[in-house]
């Protein structure tokens, strides 16, 4: 976790302004916008380009139930809905309509690195010890750039939570760390897809159900094998790249996940 405190302090000075005000503070992102993304422009339904890719990263978490916020570009219905569902939960006006007001928020969310505020790239790349994000089947470029939407769905699922921490216990494993903790073959960590995750303020049941909507297409947790202990969370439905097929699978039997009972 960390905090860049200027940004925070900035960002919070702006959300306490008038509407007019706003605009005007977020007119000079390099306040606070950090060297991440910046946005021009409102987005609402119908408008594309990477803009729009960038909000759906951000707002991927905000999905709904056994849904997902596809990472095209295009700022279609789902798009729209999960940023209402974002602005919900911070307290904004819900229009689904990305704005100043939306736009200061999520500068106050994201580093630097853009990566949000209660996670990074080393907490990701923790499945042995570290290794950075080479050593998979994509190239490490692409796999972190997964990790990174991985991230923002943690967050959402975090704040739904009550803004506790969630600890990441195995993210990004490379082949050779796979093998080592006996991951399935073709395991969606490889990928950087998928955390394991614990809470000491939520029980494993209720993290389970609340990531059934956060835009997570895979989730095991307690009365499935091996994960009693934790709760398994991937984003295996937009995984083009692996040899399973891109369906949604949940599987929690203690929790009354699975079997029918999603």
């Amino acid at each position: 976790m960390r905090v860049n405190t200027l940004k925070r302090v900035a960002v919070a000075f702006a959300l306490a302004l008038p509407g007019a005000a706003i605009a005007s503070v977020v007119a000079a992102p390099a306040a606070y916008a950090d060297g991440c993304y910046t946005w021009n422009r409102n987005l609402y339904q119908g408008r594309s380009g990477d803009d729009v890719r960038q909000l759906q990263i951000r707002v991927a978490g905000w999905a709904g139930s056994r849904d997902i916020v596809e990472n095209d570009g295009r700022y279609g219905p789902k798009t729209a809905a999960a940023v209402k569902r974002f602005q919900q939960a911070y307290g904004l006006r819900a229009d689904g309509i990305a704005g100043p007001q939306t736009y200061a928020k999520l500068y106050q969310l994201q580093d630097n690195d853009c990566t949000p505020a209660h996670f990074s790239y080393n907490e990701l790349d923790n499945g042995c010890g570290g290794s950075g994000y080479s050593g998979g089947p994509l190239s490490a470029a692409q796999t972190k750039q997964n990790a990174l939407r991985t991230m923002w769905k943690l967050e959402a699922l975090r704040k739904s939570l009550g803004d506790k921490p969630l600890n990441v216990t195995s993210g990004f494993r490379s082949r050779a760390c796979n093998n080592q903790v006996g991951g399935a073959s073709d395991s969606q960590h490889l990928y950087g897809h998928a955390a394991d995750v614990t809470s000491r303020t939520s029980s494993l049941c209720t993290v389970a159900r609340d990531a059934r909507n956060h835009g997570f297409s895979g989730i095991y947790g307690p009365g499935y094998p091996d994960h009693d202990d934790h709760v398994h969370v991937d984003s295996r439905r937009e995984n083009n790249s692996d040899s399973s097929s891109n369906t949604t699978n949940w599987s929690a039997p203690d929790c009354g996940i699975g079997a029918g009972n999603d």
